[in-house]
């Protein structure tokens, strides 16, 4: 009985391995449910074994219960009817002594009451029990009963009560049956010994199937873990497209398979990928024809804004002097506003992020440092560099422009004859470089601010040019999409400005290979 248990629970649990080995090669098709179908039906299928496990327990444990009941009560009525007849047997023989001596009728009538009465247990006993060795001593122990009564008030009624020989007979018989019913007792006790180990094997093998039936629970947890990996993967596949429209990667197509809601807001996404590619395109475009128109004609404009105030044309009044060096000024400055929005054109076209190439972090800092050349003459800046060997697998243009953009804040509020400090670490397989000045500084309240579009701090004393509010959202943006971050390092502005620029994928120059 046990084995086959053990064989049906076995039985169940591969079934249901089975059945979640089903659903995982046929995921499309359960993903294809709604994500509350798909909860239901994990639910369903993680509560199931639990619920067989739970019905089967309580079945096993109520035949258990049942077992014991009627193993204690079989005992029990055993008990009671031996304690009956050794009652009945003292009583009787008790009342066949008194009637050898004293010949009562009184006596001879409660003998055979309690004879009667022994016989009546007797026969009730043999219907109690179902012990064939038990059936047969108390049959015995009736004959003998029955022969005691034919024998005894006959044999009584020949002799005289003073004739001792008639007690040693009835004595003998007496004798023999109380050495039937020790008998009785000692099968008694052995068979009750045996109820109790019945039981106690029985609730042994009760103990070892719901140890068995804890398979149940792993079994569960797989079920669980599954549906759960069908509803999260198709989420965590979102997340990594928003990701990636969120640093403006629009040339990846989101296509994700999943529930209905999943796809829903797949299709949103790419409609809103296409669009946003689109725009940015239309953007590109714009600036980069807007910025070529206006520099044509800058350039001659400057040209011949120069010819007038180098006197190349002629000799200027002091007035005509005045108005062709704010003409100049003017040209310069929109200039620069040019080729910031050239520079913002760079953040805003996506393919240029796929031009990443191994470059020497020392090698770009040096160039923009020479790009830099005539403003760091005009205000006599020094350079303390402590650069590592340090090399970098990323788009070389845009971190340039990051560099560019940092280094020229710090020249325009940096003081004359400054210092400005530049070096680099390499921590794990991330680049930091540290470039600090010793200008105005940034408050604490307008750290914040700086990274925003169009937003311009303070302006540094005797500046001549004013700055567009683009170059630290340009390099904001960058570092986003290179996955690298900026952070401003200074507590109090008094102290200059000290900016920390980290940037992934980077090495050693000599571990490279």
């Amino acid at each position: 009985m046990l084995f086959i248990k053990r064989k049906a629970i076995a039985s169940i649990v591969s079934n249901l391995i089975t059945l979640a080995n089903k659903a995982e090669n046929k995921s499309l098709l359960v993903t294809s449910l709604s994500i509350k179908s798909l909860t239901l039906l994990g639910f369903g299928l993680v509560a199931l074994p639990l619920v067989i496990a739970l019905v089967f327990g309580a079945s096993q444990v109520n035949t258990l219960a049942k077992k014991s009941t009627d193993a204690i009560t079989d005992i029990a009525k055993v008990l009671d009817y031996q304690q009956l007849l050794k009652s009945n047997q003292i009583k009787m023989e008790r009342s066949a002594a008194q009637y050898l001596v004293l010949r009562d009728p009184a006596l001879a009538a409660s003998y055979n009451e309690q004879s009667r009465q022994i016989l009546n247990l007797s026969r009730q006993l043999i219907a109690a029990s179902q012990d064939l060795k038990l059936q047969h001593l108390v049959t015995e122990y009736a004959k003998t009963i029955t022969v005691l009564i034919e024998t005894t008030m006959p044999e009584a009624e020949l002799k005289t009560p003073t004739d001792r020989t008639i007690i040693k007979p009835i004595q003998v018989k007496f004798n023999a049956l109380s050495t039937i019913y020790e008998q009785i007792s000692q099968r008694s006790n052995e068979l009750n010994t045996l109820n109790i180990t019945k039981i106690e094997q029985a609730a042994q093998a009760v103990r070892d199937i719901m140890i068995q039936s804890l398979i149940i629970i792993p079994v569960s947890v797989l079920i669980a873990a599954l549906f759960i990996f069908l509803i999260i993967s198709p989420l965590k596949i979102l997340t990594k497209s928003i990701l990636r429209l969120q640093q403006g990667h629009f040339d990846h197509e989101i296509k994700v398979t999943g529930s209905p809601e999943i796809q829903e807001i797949a299709l949103a996404l790419e409609n809103m990928r296409t669009r946003l590619q689109a725009l940015e395109l239309q953007k590109s475009s714009f600036i980069r024809h807007i910025s070529h128109e206006l520099k044509t004609p800058l350039a001659a404009i400057r040209e011949g804004t120069e010819l007038l105030y180098d006197n190349s044309v002629g000799v200027l009044n002091a007035e005509q002097q005045e108005i062709s060096h704010i003409i100049k000024d003017s040209v310069f400055r929109l200039q620069k506003h040019i080729e910031d929005l050239l520079d913002f054109n760079i953040v805003l076209d996506s393919t240029s992020l796929q031009d990443s190439e191994s470059m020497q972090i020392n090698d770009v800092v040096y160039q923009v440092i020479a790009d830099r050349k005539l403003d760091i003459k005009r205000k006599k800046i020094h350079f303390n560099n402590d650069l590592s060997d340090i090399s970098l697998f990323s788009n070389r243009k845009q971190v340039a422009v990051i560099i560019d953009n940092i280094l020229s804040n710090a020249i325009k509020y940096s003081p004359d004859e400054g210092i400005i400090d530049i070096s680099s670490i390499l921590v794990g397989e991330n680049l930091q470089l540290f470039i600090s000045d010793q200008g105005i500084g940034i408050d604490q309240a307008n750290q914040e601010k700086i990274f925003d579009a169009f937003y311009q701090g303070p302006p540094p004393e005797q500046s001549l040019i004013k700055g567009s509010g683009l170059g630290l959202t340009i390099v904001k943006e960058l570092l986003l999409r290179l996955n690298g971050n900026i952070e401003i390092l200074n507590e109090h502005a008094q102290q200059g400005t000290k900016i920390q620029i980290t940037l992934p994928r980077a090495f050693h120059q000599e571990e490279q290979v």
